[in-house]
């Protein structure tokens, strides 16, 4: 296996893009990353995307965003693995080079939500849970949540307000990042006072949709030294993991287990601990979500996530920085893109280029992007050099 390296980046800032198509946003982000790496033209072009088929009515999304981004001919295809859609792309992206299949892979994740009618992405959103025993009866993913978060209270001893600085840290964190959705700081008042979705779930303790894409140029190091690459950052370890779709199908809900495995792997690979990363973009979809994931990734014992926020370690300036630009909860949560803004934020870290959030010394960075309500993870430990 070869040393591979992110040689370049590139993101759209993500909202409601009346104006672009699903290609556009991906195309605007695939020419900022191969011009950010100085690459022409790249091997392999994987996307990652939920959605295209159900609200853009548009699959074959491969070839079509290979067109249009001037790659006509190379190797191309979609990755669908429900909200870890784009992780999933640079994994394979990762794969191939890693293995010697190409050189030079570009993974693209994109996403166009805000057009479609609120029920309408509901629904499709719900595609991701198990369709025969979850979502049939109606259980959206805010009421997957809402379960998961009603039944961590009652073990816990939390209340809802226990919860609020995820969000708070997100949102302070996004007022500085010109690619987030929702740039302004919120308070406690605000959060206790937020409109209930699916108790004990309000929309401050959610993600909101939006339309977004992100791409990162992936090589051998030697290439990336070699060639044009600014300040390329090593993918130290790649994994991913599975659970169970359905949550009663699980050992226990209150350990996200595909979290965990992928986690864990991931740190045998890089051969680091939990303690060693300098900041952790997480998937904070749901705020229940980032309790749960700190515990699994081994940054907090079981049930006391919660705690991590509310002495304020998850902050910048804190043991365990999360959610660096705002996180799902603030960037917005583009779901095909999410794992691939993730990775763009984690190397802007990692090349001492976060601006106002930058954080101090970064040098390793994990980034987690989960599938449904924990059933497909995709992990990546990334290393400035």
């Amino acid at each position: 296996m070869r040393d591979v390296c992110i040689a370049g980046i590139g993101q759209v800032a993500v909202g409601e893009h009346w104006d672009r198509s699903l290609r556009d946003l991906a195309v605007d982000a695939i020419l900022a990353a191969l011009a950010d790496a100085q690459v022409e033209r790249p091997q392999m072009l994987l996307v990652g995307n939920m959605l295209s088929g159900q609200l853009s009515a548009q699959e074959n999304l491969g070839a079509l965003v290979a067109d249009h981004a001037g790659l006509r001919g190379i190797e191309a295809f979609k990755v669908e693995a429900a909200c870890a859609s784009g992780a999933a792309a640079l994994r394979l992206a990762y794969l191939a080079v890693a293995g010697g299949l190409c050189d030079v892979a570009l993974a693209c994740g994109v996403e166009k939500m805000t057009e479609g009618r609120p029920d309408g992405v509901t629904a499709a959103l719900a595609a991701a849970a198990d369709a025969t025993y979850e979502a049939e009866h109606g259980l959206t993913f805010v009421a997957l949540n809402a379960l998961l978060m009603q039944r961590y209270m009652h073990a816990y001893g939390y209340r809802r307000e226990d919860f609020e600085f995820f969000a708070l840290n997100a949102h302070a964190n996004a007022v500085h990042n010109p690619c987030a959705m929702y740039r302004s700081e919120i308070t406690s008042a605000q959060f206790a006072a937020a409109r209930l979705v699916s108790a004990p779930i309000s929309l401050l303790d959610s993600a909101g949709i939006g339309d977004g894409a992100a791409a990162v140029v992936v090589m051998p190091a030697d290439l990336a030294r070699s060639g044009g690459a600014r300040r390329p950052v090593r993918i130290r370890a790649s994994a991913s993991a599975t659970d169970a779709v359905a949550l009663h199908d699980r050992r226990d809900p209150l350990v996200l287990e595909a979290v965990q495995l992928s986690a864990t792997r991931a740190y045998a690979q890089a051969q680091v601990g939990p303690r060693d990363l300098d900041l952790l973009e997480l998937h904070d979809a749901f705020t229940i979500m980032s309790a749960l994931s700190l515990e699994a990734c081994g940054l907090a014992p079981r049930g006391q996530g919660v705690g991590l926020a509310k002495d304020r370690a998850i902050a910048l300036n804190g043991a365990h920085p999360i959610s660096t630009m705002g996180g799902l909860k603030a960037r917005g949560h583009p779901v095909g893109a999410t794992g691939l803004y993730q990775v763009v934020e984690a190397c802007l870290q990692l090349r001492g280029e976060a601006g106002r959030n930058q954080i101090d010394g970064c040098r390793l960075a994990m980034t987690q992007n989960i599938g449904g309500s924990g059933a497909n993870v995709v992990t990546h430990i990334l290393e400035r050099i």
